[in-house]
């Protein structure tokens, strides 16, 4: 099957039903004669997707693709992730880079020497992935809220420049967030003061 191409998955293991899915409209896209990007896709493919019950009734796919290829899909994410929305109507979809967590107690092999990279640790990686949630929007703020319970919020707040393309997927990327990383987590758009004239 010509669509199996358009998911690369680790050895051994075999795509799901749902991830063939996403996997035949990737392939339909770069097939079809009206899309602009499909020469661009032509060079990608995805690791795995995930569908995400979020409030509200809708549904949110969950594509993730490999670090290495994320410029190039960043380069398209916006007219793929229209179309995509179009085939699958009634959920959002959102593009997330694969990327591996080390622990603390990672010991490196002969070869190489060294504490491990800064962008493996927890941390990091979980602000990459809010940083590919949002994309193209940018995140201009954190604040973390610690509640009389001992329970952390974090608030996002994101680039005014960008309302009108996220307003309506800000519930998304809040579930989407706290499927992938368990923590609770607000997107905002700060409040605009006029200057007086």
């Amino acid at each position: 099957m010509a669509a199996a191409r358009k998911i690369v998955k680790p050895r051994a293991q075999e795509p799901t039903e749902f991830e063939m899915k996403v996997a035949q409209e990737l392939y339909n896209l770069q097939n079809s004669p009206s899309v602009s990007f499909k020469n661009d896709l032509k060079l990608l493919h995805i690791t795995a997707a995930q569908e995400v019950d979020v409030d509200g009734g809708k549904k949110a796919i969950i594509m993730f693709v490999p670090y290495p290829l994320l410029k190039e899909f960043r380069r398209i994410q916006k007219p793929l992730v229209e179309e995509l929305e179009k085939k699958f109507s009634g959920h959002h979809v959102v593009i997330v880079a694969q990327r591996t967590i080390l622990k603390k107690s990672y010991a490196r092999n002969r070869k190489f020497s060294g504490p491990r990279p800064r962008s493996r640790t927890l941390k990091v990686v979980q602000e990459a992935v809010l940083e590919d949630l949002v994309y193209p929007t940018e995140i201009i703020g954190k604040r973390t809220r610690v509640r009389m319970d001992g329970s952390k919020l974090m608030k996002v707040h994101l680039n005014p420049k960008g309302q009108l393309n996220v307003e309506t997927k800000l519930e998304t990327f809040a579930t989407v967030y706290k499927r992938l990383t368990n923590k609770e987590v607000t997107f905002e758009f700060p409040v605009q003061k006029k200057l007086k004239e």
